[in-house]
């Protein structure tokens, strides 16, 4: 079990010399209001100021937890990341880091998840780290499973827990799972870092100080377990349809092992629907073509509860989500045409033939099935 440190817990900057004032933040919208004279007190230059600060942080709590690492004899490794490692270039099925120099886990093309931090502990315990200065930690909440689930699966010989950092005062920390430990440090004040970003000829810097241990290890140094992205996404969906009997094999999608994936991937693509099927439920536009597929996936909500959700694609970057809420009020929505979604539709369409064609008639099937499940399950 890894305790806070009184060090760690006032925020004593003593022991990381300007190691801070040495990372590359994002500042020029920030500074660019600056220098327009705006009101510190004005909407856009709290949230610009905001997301610097939670960037000083990051960085500020990370110098800790090396020094944290390096002191505590439980800890077995440290993963570097940013200046205190040389391998700025991410590699594709593997942890690595990034442009930015992050730790992270990508397929060929796009990255899965990215860790603030990782600890791993002499009794082969796995702590991803999250730290943020938000009061409220309802989003964050969402962001554990996915990056739990993708450990898990490529660290299967650890136990793999989630080490949060938060300021006093954040609320709703109860509701963490049990696997989170949590944090909690004094205010936190990045005034001193944008002073400094300011008015640079007002310090001398001191130089880097690096951390010499042989507990700090290069993240693309960890062996991890064989996963392909998207050959394990069509494995999925190639079984959910492969039933003899069934339009959906619900003994398959529950097993405990599936539903891990189901916490990664969030949806599963389980067939498509042709526009003139699609009409009877969803409120769509009268200019599409009868050739055009709306894929159907099944969405893992952070209730765990499993939902319908359909998506059009119009173009390679050109992808829509239509989407109902607790109401049954459809929304549409158009999806970051560099986010991993677009990417997986239009590798799933291609993948999918006239036998993952679903009708109106099995779709209101499948729904029967999934509320029928999710009932049960919370008796």
């Amino acid at each position: 079990m890894l305790d806070i440190s009184k060090s760690i817990k006032i925020l004593d900057d003593s022991d990381i010399s300007d190691n801070i004032l040495h990372y590359t933040y994002n500042t020029k919208h920030l500074i660019s209001l600056i220098n327009s004279g705006i009101d510190k007190e004005d909407s856009l230059y709290l949230s610009s100021y905001r997301s610097f600060e939670g960037e000083v942080f990051e960085n500020f709590i990370y110098e800790k937890l090396l020094r944290y690492a390096e002191q505590t004899p439980e800890v077995d490794k440290f993963i570097l990341k940013g200046y205190h490692q040389d391998r700025i270039k991410s590699h594709p099925n593997t942890l690595s880091i990034s442009e930015k120099q992050q730790i992270v886990y990508r397929t060929k093309t796009r990255e899965i998840s990215e860790f603030d931090a990782m600890i791993i502990t002499k009794n082969k315990e796995l702590y991803f780290v999250e730290m943020t200065l938000v009061k409220s930690v309802l989003k964050l909440r969402k962001r554990l499973r996915k990056k739990k689930a993708l450990l898990e699966i490529i660290f299967p010989d650890y136990t793999i827990k989630a080490l949060i950092i938060l300021n006093e005062g954040a609320t709703g920390t109860k509701q963490f799972p049990d696997y989170c430990k949590v944090w909690f440090t004094n205010e936190f004040s990045a005034k001193n870092v944008l002073e400094y970003i300011t008015k640079k000829s007002s310090k001398n810097l001191k130089p880097k100080e690096l951390i010499n241990s042989s507990k700090m290890v290069e993240a693309d140094t960890l062996t991890v377990h064989p996963f392909r992205y998207y050959n394990v996404m069509i494995w999925i969906t190639k079984t959910l349809r492969g039933h003899k009997k069934h339009v959906l094999d619900m003994y398959f999608l529950m097993n405990f092992k599936v539903q891990r994936y189901h916490d990664l991937y969030n949806k599963f693509y389980i067939g498509y629907m042709s526009v003139s099927e699609a009409r009877n439920i969803l409120d769509i536009d009268d200019d599409y073509v009868e050739n055009q597929k709306v894929v159907v996936a099944i969405e893992k909500k952070h209730s765990s509860e499993i939902v319908l959700t359909y998506y059009i694609q119009l173009g390679r970057k050109k992808l829509f989500l239509y989407s109902f809420n607790d109401d049954n009020v459809m929304s549409k929505e158009k999806k970051d045409p560099y986010g991993i979604t677009v990417t997986e539709v239009f590798h799933i369409s291609k993948f999918m033939n006239n036998s993952y064609e679903l009708s109106f008639q099995q779709i209101k099937t499948i729904k029967k099935l999934l509320k029928y499940n999710f009932e049960n399950s919370n008796n």
